[in-house]
């Protein structure tokens, strides 16, 4: 994004150089950034600023991050949090999406990470907070109110888990999601480790999504372009055809 983001950003962390190298970043990017170093400090800034996310460390010196954040929802604040963790637990980073997180990163993360799920988090969330109802990725369309999906004007008949499954992908529209990430965010609280679930609703999935046929102006049956992508031994992704990108 080259325009300015106009979003306020609070940074917690109690590491400075971690601290000071994700406002450099987040600033170089156009977001407003505040930072805390301890998660009292970062209460109070969040209570202040009613920030349009928040960034928090979950091991602070004080309160953990998870601690936090529910002290923050019980005074009625929204604002969604990407945790960043040095544990690559399973339990850890579900804890952080039951206490209310959105998202989390596993130290040591790069900032292009960083920014690409703020930006994820950023537009799932104002897209909840416009009056549109309609995301859209190419010519797919999800009607968030009716629960409808279309692929080129065709309704695609999809159970609940599938849905949940093509909702997170569209927000993270162009990113890279990881089988783990995916288990996180659709499946939640039953986690089962077991990865292959998700690989078998991404078929079911693409089967609906990528195998749309439709009737073009010279009466002849067109597939639809691909839009569910395996990078393989990194997860799946989301995109338009590069000519529908910029529309």
């Amino acid at each position: 994004m080259n325009k300015k983001e106009e979003a306020t950003i609070v940074v917690v962390d109690d590491e400075p150089s971690i601290r000071q190298l994700l406002m450099a970043a987040l600033h170089f990017q156009g977001f407003e950034v505040i930072s805390a170093s301890t998660g009292s400090e970062a209460i109070e800034v969040i209570k202040r600023n009613k920030p349009d996310l928040v960034v928090l460390d979950v091991m602070l010196p004080d309160i953990d991050g998870f601690t936090v954040t529910r002290r923050i929802r019980k005074e009625g604040i929204e604002s969604p949090v990407l945790f960043l963790t040095a544990r690559d637990d399973t339990q850890d980073k579900i804890m952080g999406l039951t206490v209310g997180g959105d998202d989390y990163v596993t130290k040591p993360f790069s900032l292009e990470e960083v920014i690409a799920r703020i930006r994820a988090i950023l537009r799932r969330t104002r897209q909840e907070g416009e009056d549109n109802p309609i995301i859209r990725v190419g010519d797919l369309e999800i009607n968030e109110d009716s629960h409808d999906v279309t692929r080129h004007g065709k309704i695609v008949d999809l159970s609940p888990t599938e849905y949940k499954l093509l909702r997170y992908l569209m927000d993270n529209e162009g990113r890279v999601v990881s089988k783990a990430q995916i288990l996180d965010h659709v499946w939640q609280y039953d986690w089962g480790g077991d990865a292959a679930i998700v690989e078998s609703y991404i078929s079911y999935l693409r089967k609906k999504v990528d195998g749309v046929t439709y009737t073009d102006e010279n009466g002849e049956d067109q597939k639809v372009d691909r839009l569910i992508q395996t990078k393989r031994g990194i997860g799946y992704m989301i995109r338009a055809p590069r000519e529908n990108a910029a529309k």
